[in-house]
């Protein structure tokens, strides 16, 4: 058997646009945003930056900040749920300003009770990503201060005119144009958008709307009208690129985003990342094709975001509702190759992750000879990592269990035998022990790496407790320390700097 090291040779960076790409992707099916939402955002951000007389580097960080906007989305999706129900239901109508979107909030407090920590959550995970992508500061704070307004009423800290980024309000008026010209038209946009003067946006950037609205949206329109008309997507992406996107970065960061989005996930991508290239290696693939299904392996899950946590969170058997929205979970991911760059490859070998040999899986219901070996054995690996893992329907699997549940799948033919048998013999991915490089660098002891462990999979203070047999308090204070070493205030933002330390 092949070691981790060998998954450490492939190619597994992408140039920091088409990760950005991705991510933008993800975010859009997080808010409930056609997919196209974050690039034509980016594109009117620019436009207003640069008509409010903002700098260069200020007019390239928003449309970085544009694209990744959403990117901390799925890190606070279950807040979200909580609050709301539909996590991406309830985020598309707070965009649209559709009457009576907030009105449950009203019973847990109110409307700033329930979202400051969730624009927590979401500003240090989208400032975290600009940071591990390597983008200028100026993006980060952006990132960091999203939700700020003008008038010091935005979240989380409640800055107010020059002391919250400008390139803030270049975003947040080029969003709310997207959004609100799509749902109601140019002439109904600009109201909302007057109405926000001064409060969520200084005035000069509402006249710029005001003057030069109509004619953005009907070039961004005509663009993508020509684009449909010839049978292609819009190249509109390939215009919002920036000097700081040419760069390269590993493609973890990105499965670690998907990850977020269900705390019982933290960490499977990776898992059927590794596991789908150990048993590449028993196949005798080449690197190529190992790489890809390394990649694919991180990015399955890209589908995901799209659909309400409340899906997945179910103990019980879903409904033929709640399976057919799981069916479209694929189906994104195939999407997200259109416009994902070097990832489009992986991408498509991704949307076969849960294709059955018989035609009984999805969403395209193919068999047999339409499954590559590399399908064959992706489908595999995402079943077994899962059935070794924790679900909130059921408790995780041995190894002996788990062998038995695809043996008998493919028996029934559902799954490549081959696939299977290569995996029960295969030795357990052992889980990653952080090296001594990265437990120096955070300075976190051993005792508090466990607790993170614990927090980053959604375990409350109290279970934590139980499971290391200390009290409460005492895991209390590791997690201040895990923050204070960390350098941050959330779960999610102690997750992902943590995963991309190497220390989880």
């Amino acid at each position: 058997m092949q070691t981790s090291m060998t998954v450490a040779s492939f190619e597994t960076t992408v140039r920091v646009f088409d990760a950005v790409r991705a991510l933008a992707f993800i975010g859009d099916l997080s808010m409930g945003q056609p997919t196209d939402h974050s690039p034509r955002t980016a594109w009117l951000a620019a436009r207003i930056a640069r008509e409010a007389g903002l700098d260069d580097t200020a007019c390239e960080a928003a449309r970085e900040a544009s694209l990744l906007r959403w990117s901390g989305c799925t890190a606070n999706a279950a807040g979200f749920a909580a609050a709301l129900g539909d996590d991406v239901a309830s985020r598309e109508a707070m965009l649209a300003a559709r009457p009576g979107w907030s009105d449950p909030l009203e019973a847990q407090g109110g409307l700033r009770t329930v979202m400051t920590p969730l624009a927590q959550i979401h500003c240090e995970v989208s400032g975290e990503v600009a940071r591990l992508l390597g983008l200028g500061d100026t993006t980060q704070a952006t990132l960091r201060h999203i939700f700020e307004n003008w008038d010091g009423t935005g979240l989380p800290d409640r800055l107010a005119g020059q002391a919250v980024p400008q390139t803030v309000f270049a975003v947040a008026l080029a969003g709310d144009l997207e959004t609100l010209t799509r749902v109601y038209g140019v002439e109904q946009a600009l109201v909302a958008i007057a109405q926000r003067a001064d409060i969520r946006y200084p005035s000069a950037f509402v006249r710029i709307a005001a003057r030069e609205a109509s004619h953005w949206v009907a070039m961004l329109d005509e663009e993508d009208d020509g684009a449909a008309h010839r049978g292609a997507s819009s190249d509109r992406f390939d215009t919002l690129t920036t000097p700081a996107m040419d760069r390269s970065t590993p493609i973890e960061w990105i499965s670690e985003v998907i990850d977020l989005k269900l705390p019982w996930m933290t960490g499977f991508s990776r898992a059927v990342a590794q596991t789908a290239a150990d048993c590449a290696d028993r196949f005798s693939l080449d690197a190529q094709t190992r790489a890809r299904l390394h990649c694919a392996g991180l990015i399955h899950g890209i589908g995901r975001s799209a659909i309400p946590n409340a899906v997945w969170n179910v103990p019980t058997r879903l409904s033929s509702s709640a399976w057919e929205k799981v069916r479209l979970v694929p189906y994104w991911t195939a999407r997200a190759g259109n416009q994902t760059g070097q990832l489009a490859d992986a991408a498509l070998l991704a949307s076969y992750a849960y294709e059955r040999l018989d035609g009984s899986g999805y969403f395209r219901g193919v068999a047999r000879d339409a499954l590559s070996t590399e399908a064959r054995i992706l489908s595999a690996c995402v079943a077994w990592v899962a059935l070794r893992s924790t679900r909130p329907w059921r408790e995780a699997m041995s190894a002996d269990q788990a062998a038995r549940v695809l043996r008998d799948e493919a028996a029934r033919g559902r799954f490549d035998i081959e696939a299977v048998e290569a995996l029960v013999a295969a030795k357990p991915i052992v889980r990653r022990t952080p090296d001594a490089g990265a437990q120096a660098a955070t300075r976190l002891s051993a005792r508090e790496i466990d607790v993170l462990r614990s927090i980053s999979k959604g375990a409350s203070n109290k279970e934590v407790a139980r499971e290391l047999d200390l009290s409460p308090s005492t895991i209390r204070t590791h997690v201040e320390n895990v923050f204070r070493k960390l350098e941050c205030s959330t779960r999610a933002a102690a997750t992902l700097k943590a995963a991309a330390m190497g220390v989880l």
